[in-house]
């Protein structure tokens, strides 16, 4: 069941819609610090925003990260993901000259790849856990 809090409105609908997702380093390279997946949070807010969608839980580890992210109907899941992906990348690459080392052919910090699994009611509380649960590298 959705928690009254987490419905949403828009101009013409009323919505609760979450997806949880999982993105992969380039070849599962070990890339991450703590301070990288810190300032990563803060990029992948402020795209979140600018789909007027909402990243409700982060954490990760140093080769992949997990996002739960609360999103208007409007928006195409894989168009956030390119979003967030891209402009993580470009982002952490212009702020942390460290990570060039990690970046393969043609700048590339993630895999292609992607996991998306949608989620609502009670399992949101259980992945809203398991995301928080999720080791940082120190």
């Amino acid at each position: 069941m959705t928690d009254i809090d987490d419905i949403r409105t828009g101009r013409h609908c009323v919505f609760a819609m979450h997806v949880h997702l999982v993105f992969v380093t380039k070849f599962r390279h070990k890339v991450f610090a703590d301070r990288h997946l810190s300032r990563m949070e803060e990029i992948l807010r402020d795209v979140c925003r600018d789909f007027e969608a909402e990243l409700v839980e982060f954490n990760g580890a140093n080769n992949h990260v997990h996002l739960l992210v609360n999103y208007p109907p409007k928006v195409a899941v894989a168009r956030l993901v390119n979003s967030l992906k891209g402009v993580s990348s470009r982002r952490l690459r212009q702020e942390f000259p460290d990570l060039a080392r990690h970046y393969y052919r043609a700048n590339k910090l993630w895999s292609g790849s992607y996991f998306a699994g949608s989620v609502d009611g009670a399992p949101l509380s259980v992945v809203k856990q398991y995301i928080e649960q999720q080791n940082r590298p120190t």
